[in-house]
């Protein structure tokens, strides 16, 4: 067999297996997560995942721009980063890279032969479990000198949450994936500072404050140190123009200004939270210059985050997928271009709180166009369409991404701002059609 049919037997044995971020929402439930599966799975194969030190990386919102941020300035500074994230954008091995690099379909291929009589030993492993030991093998035996841990989803009971790292990180929180992490923003909180190991510090980003009263609970048990980003590094936006953003924050008595190319506010808090990551590095042996935070700050490159990839007409594919991400889209859309319709391309998962996701944006959009990426959990366009309550003079249902864009890039014309977002699933889509284009 050629590589490229070995490599999709390997894709289609990991997908083989129950993925809950696959399934309708009903069969998701605390109940189906048990971090015992993944230890079991991980002592078979010798347990690589303590082969290399982690920070490890969960939250609502800017998870994966942190956990760029951080990989980004510590391979600058001459480590070998390995880096796991999800979901990916275009292809499978995205999701676990060493040094920006993902990982060689010959040797994702290789590992996948090599681990099946580990998960066959092991009843009931999920997709998620599996290519999370995937990535723990393949950094071990790239023998990386850190890893940078991203949470597939909540954090207590995440399949990432065998490793007891150098330091956690918890980003902003919001309400999101209700019916599995609970419908209030304590219970979200409390399963994001599941990640909370004893005796290890906890960087938070800025919090609401019943949110932060549970991490401080939860580090206060643990006898973890809680650092919180606005007291210990407070900063300020100086610039902001489409080639990126300029800050300045102050720490020990002096004050520092960085240049990042992501764009929205929001995006600044989250390099703050990675700066305080990599500070208390510093304390762990890791040797990171001033001059490595500022050349992987500007170089961090994080996709379809509020990325333009048309200037004029301006064309942009942001991937939020919450009431509180679409309100930061809004506003950021709205600081860039105040003045320009907006033919709002929207498609997004049946699990997801889709009314307050319309309050955010709708009353912003002048044309609505509702599709559908291929994703088993992608909500129907006609049911999103009626749903949000538009006529059909200014909206309308198009299952095919690609075609989806193509229209709306013909409705806004010059005049016009066009904006895909929802799923990340959807704005992946239309990044590849554009990209292909």
């Amino acid at each position: 067999m050629n590589m490229s049919s070995d490599y999709q037997q390997a894709l289609d044995y990991i997908y083989s297996f129950v993925d809950f971020s696959r399934t309708h929402q009903e069969n998701l439930s605390p109940e189906n997560f048990d971090l015992n599966r993944m230890v079991r799975f991980m002592e078979i194969l010798r347990s690589p995942q303590n082969d290399f030190p982690t920070v490890h990386i969960a939250g609502s919102k800017g998870k994966g721009s942190v956990s760029s941020f951080c990989s980004t300035v510590l391979q600058t500074a001459g480590y070998k980063v390995g880096l796991y994230t999800s979901p990916h954008l275009k292809d499978f091995e995205e999701r676990m890279q060493v040094d920006q690099i993902p990982i060689p379909r010959d040797i994702l291929v290789e590992y996948v032969a090599e681990i099946k009589p580990a998960v066959a030993s092991v009843p009931g492993l999920t997709t998620f479990e599996i290519m999370t030991g995937l990535a723990f093998l393949f950094f071990a035996r790239e023998k990386v000198d850190i890893a940078v841990i991203e949470v597939g989803l909540g954090g207590r009971l995440d399949a990432t949450n065998i490793i007891t790292p150098e330091l956690s990180v918890i980003t902003s929180l919001y309400l999101d994936h209700v019916s599995i992490l609970g419908d209030t923003l304590e219970k979200i909180a409390a399963e994001k500072g599941g990640i909370i190991k004893p005796g290890v510090p906890v960087i938070s980003a800025p919090q609401e404050e019943t949110a932060l009263s549970i991490l401080m609970d939860i580090a206060a048990r643990n006898k973890s140190d809680l650092i919180q980003v606005e007291q210990e590094y407070p900063f300020e936006i100086l610039t902001k123009t489409l080639d990126g953003q300029t800050f300045r924050l102050k720490h020990s008595g002096h004050a520092e200004e960085f240049q990042i190319p992501l764009l929205g506010d929001y995006q600044v808090i989250n390099a703050v939270t990675a700066y305080a990551a990599l500070v208390y590095l510093r304390t762990k042996g890791f040797v990171i210059e001033d001059s490595a935070m500022l050349t992987g700050f500007k170089d961090v490159d994080w996709p379809a985050r509020f990325e333009v990839l048309r200037r004029q007409p301006p064309l942009i594919v942001d991937a939020a997928h919450n009431p509180a991400s679409m309100g930061k889209l809004r506003e950021t859309i709205d600081e860039y271009f105040p003045d320009l319709p907006l033919v709002l391309v929207f498609g997004i998962s049946e699990d997801k709180q889709l009314d307050g996701m319309f309050q955010e944006i709708l009353p912003r959009t002048s044309h609505l166009i509702c599709t559908s990426a291929d994703h088993p959990r992608a909500m129907d366009p006609e049911a999103l369409l009626q749903r949000s309550g538009r006529d059909s003079r200014s909206s309308e249902a198009i299952p095919v991404v690609r075609d989806a864009l193509e229209k709306a890039i013909e409705i806004a014309g010059n005049e016009k701002l066009v904006v895909v977002t929802g799923s990340i699933f959807v704005a992946a889509s239309a990044r590849i059609a554009w990209l292909e284009k």
